[in-house]
């Protein structure tokens, strides 16, 4: 585990999420990372495609999500 620092503004952003989806600000924080991740590797999927593949596997690392797919639908 690790501190990353984050401008002000988003870190209130954040708290403001987090309350808004009833999660913790660092499940908040995990929530976006592992989307926008997703978003940068399959950018022919929409955000609720995406959102779909993070429903059906909630613990899954990143990397087992990317087993799921075939590799040629990367970009």
């Amino acid at each position: 585990m690790g501190i990353v620092k984050i401008a002000n503004d988003l870190h209130q952003d954040l708290r403001e999420a987090s309350k808004a989806m009833a999660r913790s600000v660092n499940a908040q924080a995990e929530y976006w990372i592992r989307l926008g991740m997703l978003a940068e590797l399959y950018p022919q999927l929409t955000c609720h495609e995406l959102q779909r593949m993070l429903l059906k596997r909630k613990s899954a690392t990143l990397q087992e999500l990317l087993d799921e797919f075939d590799p040629a639908e990367k970009c």
